[in-house]
């Protein structure tokens, strides 16, 4: 496997947050709870986000 850029991960991290803030909005634009599984996908795509924004720190730290 190819080592992954700054660049690249910082890309992933937008669309991360990207299909989150959709997941987001979405939900609040209805009147009931978001179902379990759009609850479930906001929760992984959080732990998503937080583990490559740490990577892209660990990558600046090791510059």
């Amino acid at each position: 496997m190819a080592p992954t850029s700054e660049a690249g991960l910082s890309a992933l991290l937008h669309r991360l947050k990207a299909a989150q803030r959709e997941l987001l909005l979405n939900a609040a634009a209805t009147q009931t709870l978001p179902s379990d599984g759009t609850i479930r996908k906001i929760s992984e795509l959080e732990g998503a986000i937080a583990a490559t924004e740490a990577m892209i720190e660990e990558m600046r730290h090791k510059k």
